[in-house]
This record gives structure tokens, C-alpha cells and sequence, in this order.
């Protein structure tokens, strides 16, 4: 089963600004596609619904606004192969972030979509639940993944493959990508020995997991790295590069002594790249999914600044820098 870490996680670039009082670009709407099941949200109903044909529940939590929603439904689910599996394997419902419908959820309490999806610690969109005919979820997407690694996502649900192995053992096998040549390095990334429960001072820690050969880190350092604010920002932690397939030696900032590869494997690392960020010792929050600018560095400052500990909700994080970007004259594009 996919592992789901307490402090959510993932995916960070995918989230969207709920509602903003200041005005942000980069916000785009998406109707939910016609296919989606006309869902009561009684949560045991739908599963048992979804088992009774063959197939399981796909839960998608989104909001007004998203950007990365509107890519998920106009890239994804535009494609004809793609909705025919989904239509094939899984019954999908949608819920609102911000929504007011009433769940009943598997335990039988009846709550908002809000609540329920605050519950399930939902803070990003769009993410993606998958439901085993048991009421587990068995996959968790944290916001987007482009068209070939969602498929694969979806094959895995409906394949099973969960009693045989973890997405991201899967993943490996199946992606045509293969990992060979040189990771790209930084001047502010840490050199080895990587002992990361013993660090000078008090920054926070950014350990930044990657693999060579991968478009998506390149752009992570040709673009968003290379942007001064990330990179102010950045000075503010420890920064350490992992390749997620490698045996280098490393000790947590929990103290285990283990290599890249096995840590990345242990914290359900599927994306490349994807970014775990620890305030004293303790993992707050994680990127694990497509990404953008702004996202990246309100989430280095949701950390760095120590904001976390005031506002457990990133959503309303966002909103409060937004405001506060814009109050200094700058343009906030969140697509950008």
C-alpha cells in the first residue's frame, strides 16, 4: 500500500490559491467531466457500488481556480484511452476542497466536503485517492502527474498491484525512462558525509530527491532554482541532493543510518524530483509532483519563516503571502 506520511505531503505544486481577496493570475476553471458518477457521497456505497462492477473508486479533490485541475481535465482526461480505462476500472466522484455537500465517510459520520477532505489531510489540488474494495486507499496522488505516469498510476490500481509491490517499485519497471547520465549540481547543496542528524546550527533541512535523466529536474534547476528569490530562500536551509536510485550513505535527521535509495523507498518516493522539507529534525511538508515558481518558494517560506507553526493550513498560507506579495506591488502569477 502506498504510504501516506502524517504530515502531508506531497505535492506541492499543485496547489491552487482558495478563493483570493487579491488578485492572482494563473487561476483557471474546468468543469468536472460528464462522466463522473452522480455520487450521494456516501462513501461504503460507492465502494461497494464500484466492487459489485469490477471496479474501484477514484476520489478527486479540487477547488475553484486550479490550474494544475484544469491541466489534470483537459490533458488527462481528454485523452479517449485514458477515460476509456477510468471508465473500464473505476468509478470516479469529485470533491470540493472548499465544498458544503454533505460525505458520509467509511466510519458513517456525516460531514462537509471541507471537513472530509481536512480529515483525510487533503491540503493540495488536485489529489487523488484510490479505494480498495476494503475502504483503504491503496494509491495517493498529491497533485499533478503528466499523462504517461498517470496511466501507469491508474494500471497499477486496477491491476492490483498493490499486494505485490510498492507504486514506486512499480513505476520503475514500467517507465520507459531509465536512469543514466549526471544529476545537475548546485553550490548550495551540501557535500557528503551526509549526516543529517548531526548539522551545525539551527536551519531547516531541504533534501532534495532526484535522478539523472529526468526533464522534470531539469527544469527545476534551469528555472525555479535559478530564480533569485528561490534562491534567497534556499540560503535559509541545509540543502542536500539524493539520487533516489542510488546507495550513497546517509543518516536521517531521525538518527537511522541507511543510503538514498532505501530512504527514498521507506518515505514512498515516487516523482522525480520531489523535496522533503524538516524544521527541527521533523518533516513538515513535502513537493512530490509537477511544479511551479511560486508554489516552491511559498512552500520553502511556509518552512523557512516558521509559518507552519502558526498556520496549519497551507491553503490559507498561500492566500495570506499572496496578499502580502501584492501589497508590495508584485505581480503573483501562480502558473509561473
Amino acid at each position: 500500500m502506498q504510504r501516506i506520511t502524517s504530515a502531508i505531503l506531497g505535492l506541492l505544486a499543485l496547489m491552487c490559491l482558495p478563493a483570493p481577496a487579491v488578485s492572482v493570475e494563473g487561476n483557471q476553471d474546468a468543469e468536472i467531466p460528464g462522466w463522473f458518477k452522480g455520487s450521494f457521497l456516501d462513501l461504503k456505497e460507492d465502494i461497494d457500488e464500484a466492487g459489485a462492477q469490477g471496479k474501484r473508486l477514484m476520489m478527486y479533490f479540487h477547488q475553484n481556480g486550479c490550474p494544475y485541475c484544469a491541466l489534470l481535465i483537459n490533458t488527462n482526461f481528454s485523452q479517449k484511452a485514458t477515460v476509456e480505462y477510468i471508465d473500464q476500472h473505476f468509478d470516479a466522484i469529485d470533491i470540493n476542497l472548499w465544498g458544503d455537500r454533505d460525505v458520509t465517510d467509511l466510519a458513517g459520520n456525516t460531514v462537509s466536503e471541507k471537513k472530509f477532505a481536512s480529515n483525510l489531510k487533503v491540503w493540495f489540488t488536485p489529489t487523488l485517492l484510490f479505494f480498495n474494495e476494503q475502504g483503504e486507499v491503496v494509491l495517493r496522488i498529491n497533485g499533478y502527474y503528466p499523462p504517461h505516469q498517470f496511466l501507469a498510476a491508474l494500471r497499477y490500481v486496477a491491476e492490483k498491484q498493490e499486494t505485490r509491490s510498492s507504486f514506486r517499485d512499480y513505476y520503475a519497471r514500467v517507465s520507459p525512462a531509465k536512469a543514466s547520465g549526471r544529476l545537475r549540481t548546485q553550490d548550495f547543496f551540501l557535500k557528503p558525509p551526509y549526516d543529517l542528524a548531526r548539522r551545525k546550527g539551527d536551519k531547516p533541512l531541504a533534501v532534495f530527491f532526484e535522478q539523472k535523466d529526468c526533464p522534470a529536474c531539469d527544469t527545476l534547476h534551469a528555472d525555479i532554482l535559478s530564480q533569485p528569490a528561490s534562491r534567497a530562500l534556499l540560503a535559509r536551509f541545509d540543502v542536500v541532493q539524493l539520487d533516489m536510485w542510488s546507495d550513497t550513505p546517509v543518516v536521517t535527521p531521525a538518527g537511522k543510518a541507511t543510503t538514498a535509495r532505501q530512504w527514498a523507498s521507506d518515505a514512498g518516493i515516487v516523482y522525480a524530483p520531489s523535496v522533503i522539507l524538516f524544521d527541527r529534525g521533523r518533516e513538515i511538508i513535502r513537493i512530490e509532483a509537477f511544479l511551479k515558481a511560486f508554489h516552491v518558494q511559498s512552500v520553502m517560506d511556509y518552512v523557512a519563516s516558521g509559518a507552519y507553526q502558526r498556520q496549519p493550513n497551507l491553503q490559507r498560507y498561500l492566500s495570506e503571502r499572496a496578499q502580502a506579495l501584492s501589497d508590495k506591488g508584485q505581480k503573483v502569477d501562480i502558473w509561473k
